[in-house]
């Protein structure tokens, strides 16, 4: 039996994915190398995506300010650590049954030959010309984009028309031939509310300077995120949005001088990074995914609905 794209999907689900969608290797053209999927597997004919829906109970907590832990266990540790891992090497274990050279890659980055943050290349030595320096840096967002799954929002978070804001991502490479699904055109999804700038709150996703990149058949554009400010709201570097905080704890200014630094203060941080790998991620998002996730569900945007609206009494900031 031919290996079918259907298939693919099929048991990419049964493995625990919640959503799986396949770009094909041309939609990745003009990537550098540094973080083009040919460059791990020349012969790649078609990028396969796993989206995992992040539990939008496991944000409750955060957005009552009484139970933080479930994020980064559940929806950072487990998901990336322990969820898709497992669902990776399933499926890359049918395609490899199949014929076919099934390369995965986690949504983990080891030591990347780019700087994760900033995007700037290291100082490392390629093995042969031609060939980019280890580790090939994947761009999650873009893959999934590539692959139909949805679209960059304009807060840089991944959307999906199931799920919005709330999932992670992983990635196959193959060189199975696939039939690639359509890709959603952009602002399918994201309307430009601007909910995710109004409540970030440091101000990092700009309103008016944009990104663009050209995905496969569309072009698709962003805030510039100014990710040292991200980082800090994102993982509790702001006294106002973090209820573990120390006294020590710096104001945003002098704490963008120093910002692991800043993170390693707070002990919620410390014993994050100790027990999941992730640092605590106590601002829950507050901009880019919980204000975006309440939009697309009042707007019925979104498939994944419930029934009570997630903010459901005055959003807490410390004074």
């Amino acid at each position: 039996m031919a290996l079918t794209a259907e298939k693919v999907k099929e048991v990419g689900r049964a493995a625990g994915a919640d959503l799986v969608g396949i770009a094909s290797i041309d939609r990745f053209e003009g990537a550098p190398l540094e973080m083009h999927p040919a460059s791990i597997l020349p012969e790649a004919e078609s990028v396969i995506v796993l989206a995992f829906r992040i539990l939008r109970g496991a944000l409750r907590g955060i957005e009552e300010g009484t139970y933080f832990a479930a994020y980064p266990s559940m929806c950072y540790a487990g998901i990336n650590l322990n969820f898709a891992p497992k669902a990776l090497y399933d499926l890359s274990r049918f395609i490899e049954d199949n014929g076919y050279e099934a390369v995965p890659y986690q949504n983990m980055v080891i030591d990347a030959s780019i700087d994760i943050t900033h995007g700037t290349p290291k100082d490392r030595k390629p093995v042969a010309h031609g060939r980019p320096a280890p580790d090939v840096l994947l761009h999650f967002r873009i893959a999934a984009t590539a692959a139909g799954l949805g679209e960059i929002g304009y807060s840089k978070v991944f959307l999906t028309p199931q799920f919005g804001p709330r999932q992670r991502l992983a990635v196959i490479i193959t060189d199975a031939p696939l039939k690639p699904d359509p890709q959603i055109p952009p602002g399918t999804i994201c309307d430009r509310c601007m909910n995710c700038v109004r409540e970030c709150p440091v101000g990092a996703i700009s309103r008016d300077r944009t990104v663009s990149v050209k995905i496969g058949d569309y072009t698709y554009e962003w805030g510039e995120l100014d990710v040292d400010k991200c980082t800090l709201a994102y993982t509790g570097g702001i006294k106002e949005n973090n209820p573990f905080a120390p006294a020590d704890l710096p104001p945003l200014e002098e704490a963008l001088k120093d910002i692991w630094g800043t993170l390693n203060k707070v002990s919620f941080n410390r014993s994050s990074l100790n027990l999941f790998h992730h640092y605590g991620a106590i601002g829950g998002a507050k901009g880019c995914i919980r204000a975006c996730m309440i939009h697309l569900e009042e707007t019925g945007k979104i498939s994944n609905l419930f029934e009570k609206p997630f903010r459901r009494r005055p959003a807490w900031w410390l004074s």
